[in-house]
């Protein structure tokens, strides 16, 4: 038999060891976002009262009415 010839010096065959020992894996794609529900701005007409009692806790009235609304309409989730 014929004595297999290596190829490359000790110093290349190292460094290819030490490449594919230290690589980091190949991670899959990251999923794409999903976009979250839009919202529209709209126009609405609302009681005097109602306006006032969503308003009376500060900030984020209309992210309460909004919750109001989901829930009247059965869209909340339980």
């Amino acid at each position: 038999m014929k004595p297999t010839r290596r190829t490359g010096s000790a110093f290349e065959r190292a460094e290819a060891a030490f490449k594919s020992a230290t690589a980091k894996p190949v991670e899959a794609a990251p999923k794409p976002a999903t976009i979250p529900e839009g919202k529209e701005l709209v126009s609405l007409r609302l009681d005097r009262a109602v306006l006032e009692h969503f308003q009376e806790d500060g900030p984020g009235w209309q992210d309460r009415i909004n919750a109001a609304l989901r829930q009247a309409a059965g869209l909340d989730g339980a």
